[in-house]
Formats: structure tokens, sequence, C-alpha cells
């Protein structure tokens, strides 16, 4: 199966790309050779841009003020492990705290580190090479893998904070989701959301169908058509029904 996901608003939007770095991130930097940490540094410097953005911060605090408030709702419901809850309650109190206490433009340590930055600065050049443009970087490169990967976590701890508080709240986001078997016809599919306010989508789909779906929507709509590469890479229709699991997510 792949799962594809449609984000209603940029503030998820933001949230699912910077969800993405993070995950880059842990799996590059938990590989041993050169290339590949070189590579979780790249990702670790766009980390640094998506969420030293003033609005990323507060969109995240406002976000588990929203969802501590929803769930703390359900204390009193008869029908709700209160034990759960309780412990999912602790968990956002917690990653809000931590959030909070991380004062400061996110990243301005990994900023203010002159040799990462000239790393950055250079690496990009086209044609840069290690050997000939950045000899000190180069020597690193070729340190033992702990000792570069210990020195990589060290240098992302700064947000921690940060990707804790991304993974809670895209957890539950994804958690709301009522899911439901759906078949579309001629490679399209459209379902009236009846005004209500949704923050994601997402389409879990057999990959060796091939068919890849395209997003549309307002707050009365949702249009997914289907599409496929052809040999030459260029997009054609998808003819012919598709079968997925569609989840429409809101918390």
């Amino acid at each position: 199966m792949i799962i594809y996901l449609h984000p209603f608003n940029e503030r998820v939007r933001t949230m699912l790309r910077l969800d993405e770095l993070y995950r880059r991130f842990e799996r590059l930097v938990s590989r041993n050779d050169s290339l590949s940490h070189h590579a979780a540094l790249g990702t670790l410097f766009e980390i640094m841009e998506l969420s030293s953005r003033a609005e990323v911060r507060a969109d995240l605090l406002h976000e588990l003020e929203r969802q501590r408030q929803t769930l703390a709702s359900f204390k009193n419901d008869p029908d709700v492990a209160i034990d759960a809850l309780s412990s999912i309650l602790g968990e956002i109190e917690d990653a809000a705290a931590a959030l909070q206490q991380s004062a400061g433009k996110a990243g301005q340590a990994l900023r203010e580190n002159d040799w990462l930055m000239n790393i950055r600065s250079r690496s990009v050049m086209a044609g840069c090479s290690f050997q000939v443009d950045l000899p000190f970087y180069y020597a690193w490169q070729h340190r033992p893998p702990e000792e570069r990967r210990e020195a990589i976590i060290e240098w992302a701890r700064p947000f921690g904070a940060v990707r804790e508080c991304l993974t809670i709240v895209l957890r539950l986001l994804r958690e709301s989701g009522q899911k439901s078997r759906v078949t579309s016809q001629n490679g399209s599919y459209q379902q009236q959301l009846g005004g209500k306010t949704y923050q994601l989508a997402e389409i879990h789909l057999d990959e060796t169908l091939g068919a890849i779906p395209e997003f549309s929507a307002n707050k009365y709509m949702l249009w997914i058509r289907f599409g496929r590469l052809d040999r030459e890479f260029k997009t054609r229709p998808y003819e012919g029904s598709v079968d997925f699991e569609l989840s429409l997510c809101n918390l």
C-alpha cells in the first residue's frame, strides 16, 4: 500500500513538510557512510530554515492547545478510557511546555556556528569539491561514523521540542480520521463535505495499480482525479476504477 496526503490549509501543509524533513534526517543520520551524513546535514539546514519561522512555533502551540481542549472535553464520557486520555493530555502538556521553554529563534546556536554555516553556503555551489573547497569538512568526513553521528545529533538537539510537538499534532490529527472504502469511476472521485471543515485527507491504495491521485477541495466538495505516468514519464489520465481507502481528518 502507498499513502498520499492532502492538507486542506497551509498550516497543516507546513507541518507535513517539516515532518518529512525530520523523517528524512533520522533515516540519513542512522547510516554510516559519509555521503548520507552529508545529506543529513543538508536536511538539518532545511529543518533550521523551516522551523525558525515564527508562525511554525505559534501554529504548533495553537494546535496543541486546541487538541488539549478537545480531548479534555471527553473526561466525563463513560465510554472513554480515562488512563489513556490522561496519558495523551500529559504528552500534550509536556510537549507544549518544552516548546515554550526553548526560548529564542530555533537553531540560533546552529546559525552562530561559523564552521557549519561555511559548509552550508559552499556545499550548494555547483561543482563544489570538499577535498578542494572545504578541506576541514573533508577531513571530518573521514572520522569514524559514530563520531560524526554523535556530532550531527548534538547539532539537531535544539530542534527536539519542535519535533516532539509536531509528532503529537500529526499523530492525533491522523488518528481522528474516519476511514471508508471507496471506488473511483473512470479515474475520478468526488465527495460532498457538507460545509464541514477538514484539515487533512489521507488515501491508502495499492501501489501496483500505478494510479496517482491529484486533489482539489473546498469546504463543500472534495475531488480526486487519478493519473498515471507513461513510459516517457508524461502524465496521462488513469482509465478504469480505483479502489482505495479514504480518511478525512479533523480534530
